[in-house]
């Protein structure tokens, strides 16, 4: 696995993040050992986690179980200063009634999806401390806000981040699920304080275009891309790049959750060509469209894959040794309808 840098922050991580979201959940603990120790086998150096994975496959949890199962695997390997570790807050639960049911069917204005503690200054400082204890570590790489908070003053946010990096707590600062706009008003109030700004930019990102008049906080647009390409010092980290498998189980490209944001004649014509070129090259569709991410440099991005088996990881893995010609990476460049 190669190394990228992030933003122009000078760090080198793994060109492939690993999503730990499952693990200690739907992913049992001697399964995600082995792809921990699989991921930094291959190279892979980027971790990520949040403090409320996973409280929707564990029933009466807050969460944490991911970075709980992450601290005892650094407590067994001893492989802390190996990684490049980033965990998020802000997006844990106020209280867990009313919000068990179907998560990716909730409306949006369920208390699943509304109820979050936010980014509330002593919150966060309080949220990182117990996720350091989690994670049995004094500090982590990369701590990003999860879930952007409209109703806290962006300057009690960022004054609160700034603190917990001169307190060397977190290194580095990262936004998720947030508009552009917001984004520009952070960077302004960033360089008017001195406080730090964030170096990277969480978000659902795939080789699928979102469809036309989607109105979607998480899901990159083409407004954002051009923001990361003005803005180099802040690097894309790419969620659910493979769709939850839509590309290589066809029965799932209709009806699908996750295809709403996506579906139409445009996801169509881009699927054909993922598939033609899978054909070609002998890989699978999923493959392919990591392999295509992988290869973008304008933004640049790093895909986070987040496997709930060993399988899925060395699937994932595989792309990295995948070679599209340049002609192979035109055609997807410009498929769609």
């Amino acid at each position: 696995m190669e190394t990228v840098t992030l933003g122009r922050t000078g760090e080198r991580v793994g060109e492939l993040a690993l999503g730990c979201m499952q693990m200690g959940t739907r992913t049992d603990e001697p399964t995600s050992f082995a792809i921990l120790d699989r991921f930094l086998a291959d190279g892979g150096t980027f971790l990520d986690t949040a403090d409320c994975y996973a409280w929707w496959d564990s029933p009466g949890s807050f969460g944490g179980e991911s970075e709980s199962l992450l601290g005892r695997w650094f407590a067994r390997t001893g492989r802390r200063d190996d990684v490049f570790l980033a965990t998020k807050g802000s997006a844990r639960l106020n209280a867990l009634d009313g919000v068990w049911g179907d998560w990716e069917g909730a409306a949006p204005d369920s208390a699943a999806r509304n109820g979050y503690v936010g980014a509330g200054a002593d919150t966060l400082r309080r949220a990182l401390d117990d996720s350091l204890r989690r994670l049995g570590t004094d500090h982590v790489d990369l701590y990003y806000v999860h879930v952007d908070d409209r109703s806290t003053p962006l300057e009690e946010t960022l004054e609160a981040l700034a603190g917990l990096v001169a307190a060397g707590k977190t290194r580095h600062i990262g936004w998720s699920n947030v508009r552009t706009w917001r984004l520009e008003r952070i960077r302004q109030l960033c360089e008017r304080h001195g406080w730090p700004a964030p170096v990277a930019l969480q978000q659902q990102h795939s080789y699928l275009r979102r469809r036309a008049g989607l109105d979607h906080a998480s899901i990159v647009d083409d407004e954002q891309l051009d923001y990361l390409r003005a803005h180099d010092d802040l690097t894309l980290v790419a969620y659910s790049p493979v769709l939850k498998g839509v590309f290589d189980h066809p029965e799932r490209r209709t009806g699908h959750p996750v295809l709403g944001p996506y579906e139409g004649a445009d996801a169509t014509a881009r699927f054909a060509v993922v598939d033609e070129i899978a054909r070609e090259t002998g890989a699978t569709p999923g493959r392919i469209v990591l392999a295509w991410l992988l290869r973008q440099e304008d933004p640049a991005l790093i895909p986070l894959v987040g496997p709930r088996t060993y399988e899925q990881y060395v699937s994932s893995a595989a792309a990295t040794g995948i070679e599209l010609t340049g002609e192979q990476l035109k055609r997807l460049g410009e498929a769609g309808a």
